[in-house]
């Protein structure tokens, strides 16, 4: 089968993640075009328009008119503008897919979308964590991954063991601060700094994610967030083994243990009024850190694999 996957801009490098994951692990091709670059992450990229020439569009054109299947993440549908294409001309055959990834605008009115399918006829809808199930029932959930074998995924050995050689090193990547209960986390820290525990935050803010998954492989802890799910950024620490806090809900862990095939989920899991007392406890405590961050990367390396998510979604596909 071959695959497009269409978007505006590649959400989290999840786009380029499946078409590669796709390609790795599945007898499908998978190719994927994007228009914008938002925030400096730096993913990896495929057919990024703003990088092709007028020569370059005869494959773009080729591979609208040849694929199987139409994979549209986030908001992009249809009327998604391709240069001088619109996939909309192109879609007589096609198998459609909407891959919706909580994009604010699909957050605040889900139900502007849900209209939208059901007038085009449209019900192949996924999403990429289980609380949007919520917004839409009728969804499927495709988990987000990270390619656990990457070596920058990969647990980082001799790491100084704090406290007493160095302080512990608290991780904390958001995209948007508004979204990740950041003032709750800078409010914990200067309740410990006040308290003269022995640790500091490693704030990585806007940076490449190479770089950012270099400077959180030596964190001690990792704070995702206290929204109730999970971002990419507790699968890149879980998969690093080291201990990520996150403020998974009962219909998140749910939800994630029927996918894993498992209750015993390794995350720590705290709230805002309880985070300057979890931070406390992980930060004097290496060997619990130690046996978390070990069952962390077990977990990842053994259900929450590349190959079991490709797999995942090939099987939507053929069904």
């Amino acid at each position: 089968m071959r695959i497009l996957m269409m978007a505006v801009n590649d959400p989290a490098g999840m786009a380029i993640a499946f078409a590669e994951a796709l390609n790795r692990h599945t007898p499908h091709a998978c190719r994927l075009i994007t228009l914008e670059t938002r925030y400096n992450h730096g993913w990896r990229q495929d057919l990024h328009l703003p990088d092709l020439g007028p020569e370059d569009l005869g494959e773009v054109e080729h591979l609208l008119r040849t694929s199987d299947v139409f994979h549209f993440h986030m908001t992009a549908d249809e009327d998604l503008a391709i240069g001088p294409f619109l996939p909309r001309d192109f879609m007589a055959g096609k198998l459609l897919v909407h891959h919706h990834h909580g994009h604010p605008d699909y957050r605040s009115d889900p139900g502007k979308y849900r209209r939208k399918y059901r007038e085009r006829g449209r019900d192949k809808i996924l999403v990429s964590t289980p609380d949007l199930l919520r917004l839409f029932p009728e969804a499927h959930w495709m988990p987000n991954f990270v390619p656990q074998d990457d070596p920058l995924l990969m647990p980082m050995g001799g790491k100084p063991r704090a406290p007493g050689e160095v302080p512990a090193l608290i991780g904390h990547s958001p995209t948007r601060k508004d979204l990740k209960n950041t003032d709750d986390l800078l409010r914990a820290m200067a309740e410990l700094a006040a308290a003269n525990e022995p640790a500091r935050l490693d704030m990585i803010d806007d940076a490449p994610n190479r770089e950012c998954l270099r400077r959180k492989r030596r964190c001690h802890i990792v704070f995702d967030h206290l929204q109730g799910y999970y971002g990419v950024s507790s699968l890149e620490a879980l998969s690093q083994g080291v201990p990520t806090i996150s403020g998974l809900d009962a219909w998140n862990r749910e939800k994630i243990a029927e996918f894993t095939d498992t209750d015993d989920l390794p995350w720590v899991v705290t709230s805002p009024s309880g985070l300057t007392a979890t931070l406390r406890d992980l930060i004097h405590d290496p060997e619990r850190r130690e046996e978390i961050g070990g069952k962390s990367r077990a977990f990842i390396a053994k259900r929450w694999t590349d190959r079991i998510v490709a797999d995942r979604l090939a099987r939507f596909y053929d069904a």
